[in-house]
């Protein structure tokens, strides 16, 4: 199986590259190739837009290219989101894409489009502690679809998102249909009262109010809030869901560490 990766969004260091070709290199059961543009680095971004977007489209269109692995997160994806959508080659659509994070923009405009995507680690997670086991995860999906890799609770037809992310694709041409799905939700680096405001939005959309109930994966690394907000992100996301008459379905095993589990949006779950 050859999987491409490519950096939608912030420069990947090529020490993380060389660790997880390591790690693809010891499976034997896949070739992995990391485009030259996943180095590149153009202020806050892994090159310009017309870079980021020229390297996925060509590995889009690349038959030989069994599916797209995005390298990390950050912020940049959505600017060349709706342009990767455009008059789609028929080559595209025989692939899966693979990632988190930021990459929610990209992820949901392709399910939208027909795509197969999923939710899951991405190469930047070598350098997280167990980062390993995350890769070996990530490629464990890519490579055989090994249902282990998946988070253990959904209830296919499922979607996962980083709550800032789905806020801001909300009412955009990426927004996909989530009528009738598990929506597991995951943040990272936020103050309490923007999960607030963020569970606000994402709550008061009619198309995430047609879910079937809404599960909270892990909020890492919450900054302080002043003055002091009173409570946690399970009694935010509690509160919005019974505002608005959404299910709430308990935890999910996402989020922005090693543990981080495999979630295949749609009813792609084989």
């Amino acid at each position: 199986m050859r999987i491409a990766v490519v950096a939608p969004s912030n420069t990947l260091m090529r020490e993380a590259a060389e660790q997880v070709q390591a790690v693809a290199d010891r499976r034997g059961d896949c070739e992995l190739v990391f485009h030259p543009q996943c180095f590149l680095s153009d202020g806050h971004f892994a090159g310009p837009d017309r870079e980021r977007l020229a390297a996925l489209r060509e590995v889009m269109a690349d038959p030989s290219v069994d599916a797209v692995w995005f390298a990390r997160g950050g912020y940049g994806s959505n600017r060349i989101a709706e342009a990767a959508l455009a008059n789609l080659p028929d080559s595209a659509r025989s692939k899966l894409y693979m990632g988190y994070s930021d990459s929610g923009f990209l992820l949901a405009g392709f399910h939208r489009a027909g795509l197969k995507v999923a939710h899951g680690p991405m190469p930047r997670d070598i350098s997280r502690d167990g980062g390993e086991a995350a890769v070996t995860r990530a490629l464990d999906w890519l490579v055989r679809r090994d249902p282990s890799a998946i988070e253990p609770g959904i209830q296919a037809p499922a979607f996962a998102f980083n709550l800032t992310v789905l806020s801001c694709l909300l009412g955009t041409p990426l927004e996909p249909d989530l009528g009738g799905a598990e929506l597991l939700l995951e943040e990272v680096s936020e103050h309490h009262y923007r999960i607030d405001r963020a569970m606000f939005h994402v709550t008061a959309s009619a198309n995430v109010r047609s879910v079937a109930r809404i599960r909270l994966g892990r909020v890492g690394d919450i900054l302080a809030n002043d003055p002091e907000w009173g409570g946690d992100e399970l009694a935010i996301v509690e509160d919005w869901c019974a505002r608005s008459g959404i299910a709430f379905g308990g935890r999910a095993d996402i989020g922005h560490d090693a543990s981080n589990k495999v979630v295949p949006f749609g009813s792609e779950i084989s």
